[in-house]
């Protein structure tokens, strides 16, 4: 991957990871809705890079859970803007699309066995968190446990893509 590309991803998940986390703290809808359509955007960047660089590499079913990620992370950002029980239905099939993308991501041994593992229990949290949903649970972006716990082994998972990156250099 060339250095340009490189930083894009690094920069790209490092801003969906703290920019997502810190949204996840905020009271304000406002300022929410800002930083997670920040993280969004830089999140479809991020992943939609990876896809392609893991197609190249001849990895495809990384490559597709990537471009997975980035589809679920466009259907969420189009209810960003609106309140939190509006966007509810966006973030189920979001979350929905994110358990697939982890485990697809997570299954091959292209990344450090602490990824794919923090990469499996996000995609276990995920779908059980969209199965809920759309089973008719009263659930939000923020609501605790689930999917309040989940974010954490995401932003691991991301952790772990940048490392992967890094390293490649």
């Amino acid at each position: 991957m060339k250095r340009g590309l490189r930083v894009a991803v690094v920069v790209g998940l490092v801003t969906g990871a703290v920019l997502g986390m810190a949204g996840t703290f905020v009271t304000d809808d406002r300022v929410r809705a800002v930083l997670w359509a920040i993280d969004g955007a830089a999140l479809i960047l991020a992943t939609t890079i990876l896809a392609l660089h893991y197609f190249r590499k001849n990895c495809d079913g990384i490559a597709a859970g990537f471009l997975i990620y980035a589809i679920g992370e466009s259907v969420m950002l189009g209810g960003t803007a609106g309140d939190l029980i509006v966007s509810v239905p966006a973030f189920a099939a979001g979350t929905a699309l994110w358990c697939v993308a982890l485990a697809m991501t997570s299954g091959p041994k292209e990344f450090a066995l602490w990824t794919r593992l923090a990469g499996i229990v996000g995609a276990g949290l995920f779908g059980v968190t969209s199965l809920e949903i759309f089973a008719g649970a009263p659930l939000t972006q923020l609501t605790k446990p689930m999917p309040f716990f989940a974010y954490p082994f995401l932003v691991a998972t991301f952790i772990g893509w940048i490392v992967a990156v890094l390293r490649e250099a």
